[in-house]
């Protein structure tokens, strides 16, 4: 089973796709953590040869889960893909969470991805890039793109999920676990 986990910025697919890869027991992915360097050094967008490398080498297993939506990324991604999901939460669900994440984040202060020194800060919350404003900002843009994405004909072999509520993610994720288990069952020892 691989599985991309898509949706607008705040829309929960980092705790999709932790939740789902301990339930199905799949390695999991997050492409910010592959993304982002030491001093928020934008791979993507700055050395897109290395983070499509680290993609590549992330994807290279049988058995995963992706959460992100970098453009550089999707052709990969889901070009060995087995499933997508799509976070198509209400604006007003992603804006809470987004807000509720940004100010635990920077509270705490604790390092986002290890080894890169990159926190979350207060004082960033009203850059243009901030997650916050890159949600509002993104969203309507990112609803369409999704939607033209799941009617493309190269994702017709793709097993897709669109959840356009979050007390629809939980049912999934045991939907996905049972399938897990089919493909890959626990043999339990002998003796």
């Amino acid at each position: 089973m691989r599985v991309v986990v898509i949706g607008s910025s705040g829309s929960g697919k980092s705790t999709f796709g932790r939740r789902l890869s301990a339930a199905c027991d799949l390695t999991r992915i997050e492409l910010d953590a592959l993304n982002w360097g030491p001093g928020w050094f934008d791979r993507s967008n700055k050395d897109p040869e290395d983070f499509v490398r680290r993609v590549d080498g992330a994807i290279a297993a049988e058995r995963w889960v992706v959460d992100g939506n970098y453009r550089l990324a999707m052709t990969r991604t889901l070009s060995r893909a087995t499933h997508i999901v799509w976070l198509d939460y209400p604006r007003a669900v992603v804006m809470r969470r987004v807000i509720w994440r940004s100010f635990n984040r920077a509270a705490g202060g604790r390092e986002l991805w290890p080894g890169t020194g990159n926190r979350e800060l207060f004082r960033r919350w009203f850059h243009p890039e901030h997650p916050i404003r890159w949600a509002w900002d993104t969203f309507n843009r990112r609803r369409m793109q999704y939607e033209a994405l799941f009617s493309e004909p190269r994702l017709e072999g793709l097993v897709k999920h669109r959840l356009r509520h979050p007390r629809e993610a939980e049912p999934l994720i045991a939907k996905l676990a049972a399938e897990a288990c089919l493909e890959s069952p626990v043999i339990p020892p002998v003796g």
